[in-house]
Parts: structure tokens; sequence; C-alpha cells
């Protein structure tokens, strides 16, 4: 090899746990945190509560661009302001024969009242707002029911992510 790095799709990153680029975002009403449930169909983590939207970047573009279309793409929201947090590196099992290690550009968005995502059934199968001090308990005493990332973020990284959220907007 000679160092330069290359795309490999995320099927193939995360089978062989290849470090590599992701974007997550927390969009935040009050204290509220709005989750998605992602769809059964992912090929993994399927039917598990994870943050607003997360996603791999396209070869190329920056993580801002990435979390304003995923909003978009996932969640049908559009036109919120994101805010760049510290990144966030993390490995964890995610399935039998997959590792994700992320090095994760974190983006927070504020709204003042919880809106109605108009999520894409292909992505997401649920959306709930959820109280920081609710999602905690419900993480630490359901921990099966989220993706190990989002137990990850909230058992190490809720408070340095949502710092300051409300002034995102």
């Amino acid at each position: 090899m000679d160092g330069r790095l290359r795309p490999v799709g995320k099927l193939d990153a995360h089978r062989r746990g290849l470090r590599h680029k992701a974007v997550s975002v927390f969009v935040t009403a009050g204290d509220r945190l709005l989750i998605q449930r992602r769809a059964m169909a992912k090929y993994h983590c399927g039917g598990l509560w994870a943050n607003t939207c997360c996603t791999h970047p396209l070869w190329d573009e920056p993580g801002a661009a990435c979390a304003a279309r995923r909003l978009g793409e996932e969640l049908g929201l559009r036109g919120i302001p994101l805010r760049p947090r510290p990144t966030i590196e993390y490995r964890a099992r995610v399935g039998p024969d997959m590792i994700e290690h992320e090095v994760v550009e974190v983006f927070t968005g504020h709204v003042a009242a919880p809106v109605e995502p108009r999520p894409d059934p292909a992505e997401v199968e649920a959306t709930r707002w959820v109280t920081l001090d609710a999602l905690r308990r419900e993480v630490r005493n359901h921990p099966g029911r989220f993706t190990p990332w989002m137990r990850i973020y909230v058992a190490e990284h809720l408070d340095e992510i949502l710092a300051d959220a409300a002034r995102a907007s």
C-alpha cells in the first residue's frame, strides 16, 4: 500500500472493521432529543433506536453538507441550522460479522418546539422526542433497545455533544 486513502464501501468497511468517517446528528427542542428507530431492513441494527440520524459521507463530501443532506433524506427535515460538535471515535460490534470503527463528525440542531418528521420508511421505522433524563434511564434499563453507538453516546458523550445545544439556532 502507498498510504493514500481510497473509497471503500460502507458494508466492506464494517465487515473488515476499517476506521472510517461518519456523521451523527442530534436535533433538540428544549430538553428533548429527537431519536429514530432504524428500519428493520437496514443491514445492521434494524429495529434499534439511535440518535436523530447518522450516516457516512460521500467521498470528499463535507460533514456539514452530509448531515444536512441526511436529515432531509431520512427524516424530511430541512433548513435546521447545524452546529459542529467535538469529533468522537468509537469501535463497536454491530452484527455477528460487522464492526464499526468510526471517526464521527457530530452536529447538533435546535428547534424551538418539537417538529413532526416525515421519515423515509426504508430508513426509519419510527421517531419520538424524549427527554434526556428519560433517555438515560431507558438506555441504562433496556440497553438492547438501542444501537451500540447510541449506548456509547449516552454513556460517554451526551453532555459534551449537547452542551450549548440551544444556542445552535
